[in-house]
């Protein structure tokens, strides 16, 4: 395999690492750019300097690999359009890592759960948490100091169980410092916590490693798909906890309450038993247990929505090039009628923006009228008709209407 090259600008201290085969041997080469600004200026040079130290041409280069953010916006576009450049000059695949995955690399404790924490200013810190081997169990959000830990305690639970621990492994990144500054005391001890590493950055080094992870899953993208992470467009928090004064999109002051505990997350396979019997109950034809996991292995997304321990809804979206296609959607009986359908919802718009589309399309039985008005007062409107999409029982087939709704809003 070839070596790959990557580039770290997210943050005041970028770098850039050259990975190398050496015949199934795998070699780091790495370089830092120290001073505060000005990557512009030396990321190219240093580039030079770390290809030339791994003892390789640029004809040996097989990927580049980049943070793609979060972090400053100065800095991840600049990591990803001189990926871009790099990628278009010499025709070679991209692969992008966010940069809470990287700092998660680098300390991947085994079994139990990592959380990253990152300084994003202004009071606030990107987090994300993972699972052995980078599962990822919470996407990178955005979030005020002061709500982390309201955001993670009621969730905690949840992610260990999807890794099967009760135990952290590790607390890492520079946010941590932000929290507890907030905090005004080291919150984190109230945590189960194995190690801390509270001064913990992105660097080239870890993109690298997930980038030949990606690689040799085929998940690579052309230049013009490899577009920064920017979060502050995301919301962390459900409707119902940001009406209790949660949440980091922009900074605004935490009231301290507590909600209902609805709790926004990704699926997982230790979610299954619950979303399939969610899906019995709401759907004459439902989706089986196979669907679901395929549908996670494909790399679909989807989300579970909680109400104390109790799954109150779900949805799988799949993103494609030109828009985002809401697979299957479901709120329980007893939480129907309390906005849950449209916080999904909100999460698939989200989707769509992330992956720069503006339309998302669901199909939708002409004989159910709830789900019809509901989805005209979200504004989706009829494009088309599949004739024949849904069994309708006795050998009969049911036509699907497809229904449409624009995202006016995109990420920049």
């Amino acid at each position: 395999m070839k070596s790959i090259l990557a580039i770290e600008t997210t943050t005041r201290t970028g770098s850039v690492a050259v990975l190398r085969d050496d015949a199934g041997e795998l070699q780091l080469f790495d370089g830092a750019m120290t001073q505060q600004s000005g990557h512009a200026e030396t990321v190219l040079p240093l580039i030079d300097s770390v290809i030339r130290q791994a003892g390789i041409t640029r004809s040996e280069i097989g990927l580049v690999a980049f943070g793609q953010g979060p972090g400053a916006f100065t800095g991840i576009r600049l990591g990803c359009s001189v990926a871009q450049g790099i990628s278009m000059a010499l025709d070679l695949p991209l692969v992008a890592v966010n940069s809470l995955q990287a700092v998660a690399a680098a300390f991947d404790g085994g079994a139990g759960v990592t959380l990253v924490a990152l300084d994003a200013r202004m009071q606030e810190v990107y987090f994300a948490a993972y699972g052995a081997g980078g599962i990822e169990l919470q996407a990178p959000v955005l979030l005020s100091a002061s709500d982390v830990p309201q955001f993670v305690e009621p969730r905690l639970k949840f992610w260990a169980r999807a890794v099967g621990t009760d135990q952290l492994a590790w607390l890492v990144g520079e946010g941590w410092q932000v929290v507890n500054a907030q905090a005004g005391q080291d919150w984190t001890t109230s945590l189960p916590v194995k190690s801390v590493d509270s001064e913990a950055r992105p660097h080239a080094r870890e993109v690298a490693i997930v980038g030949r992870q990606r690689w040799q899953a085929g998940q690579t993208l052309l230049p013009e798909q490899a577009l920064p992470l920017y979060l502050r467009d995301k919301v962390a928090f459900t409707t119902e906890e940001r009406q209790h004064g949660l949440g980091g999109n922009p900074k605004v002051e935490s009231s301290g309450s507590r909600t209902n505990q609805v709790l926004l997350m990704p699926m997982m396979p230790v979610d299954l038993n619950e979303v399939v019997e969610l899906e019995r109950q709401s759907q004459a034809f439902p989706w089986s247990r196979r669907n679901f996991e395929d549908a996670l292995a494909a790399g679909y997304r989807a989300w579970v929505l909680r109400v104390q321990d109790v799954l109150a809804g779900f949805c799988v979206a799949m993103p494609t090039p030109d828009d985002v296609h809401l697979l299957v959607i479901a709120v329980a009986p007893d939480y129907r009628r309390q906005g849950l359908a449209t916080q999904l919802l909100a999460q698939v718009d989200q989707l769509a923006r992330d992956h720069g589309v503006s339309r998302v399309l669901l199909e939708v039985r002409p004989s159910n009228a709830r789900a019809l008005a509901f989805y005209a007062k979200q504004g989706f409107r009829e494009i088309g008709k599949r004739r024949g999409y849904y069994p309708a029982g006795k050998g009969e087939r049911e036509d699907a209407l497809v229904l449409s709704r624009e995202i006016r809003e995109l990420a920049v």
